[in-house]
């Protein structure tokens, strides 16, 4: 009768310990959720610098502030003006003249002295381009990203800051 080790050579024990350690981290390795998708307060509001000053109407505005959205996979829940079932979502760099779509830029063809990165800065925006959610509602909704905790959208004169809770 022929002798059978139990003992596995050095190559195939490297083999196994290989397949064991890369179902190991196979299992824990989950895709990174997208850095848009959470519940987001919408923290405050300043008029919009597209705006005419003399037509101020803060109702919609108090109504938003303080209020919640959260941003899921297949649905935006929140105030009516904002909710939506079945998003597509697109993420797009933006300079400062597509912002607000792409209302700086149209500021600074009426009038050559408004500079959209100015515009944008004020509004807390820095540097050269930012990441923008397209949401692909039918509210045509963008929100567009000052730094990863915090989300800008302009909606009827106003531009509203949301935070990430």
């Amino acid at each position: 009768m022929a002798h059978v080790s139990r003992s596995a050579d050095p190559f195939h024990q490297f083999i196994a310990i290989l397949v064991i350690a890369a179902g190991a981290s196979g299992s824990a390795a989950v895709a990174a959720e997208p850095f848009y998708l959470g519940q987001w307060k919408i923290a405050s509001a300043v008029a919009a610098p597209w705006a005419d000053p003399y037509r101020e109407d803060t109702e919609e505005m108090k109504s938003l502030v303080g209020k919640t959205i959260v941003v899921k996979p297949k649905e935006i829940v929140g105030p009516r003006a904002l909710a939506c079932k079945g998003p597509i979502y697109r993420v797009k760099n933006y300079p400062a003249d597509f912002l607000f779509q792409g209302a700086f830029g149209e500021m600074h063809l009426r009038d050559n002295s408004a500079d959209p990165s100015k515009i944008a800065a004020k509004l807390g925006f820095h540097g050269s381009s930012w990441k923008t959610l397209i949401t692909g509602c039918a509210n045509e909704m963008e929100y567009h990203f000052v730094d990863p905790t915090t989300a800008e959208f302009g909606l009827n004169n106003y531009v509203y800051i949301l935070k990430k809770q």
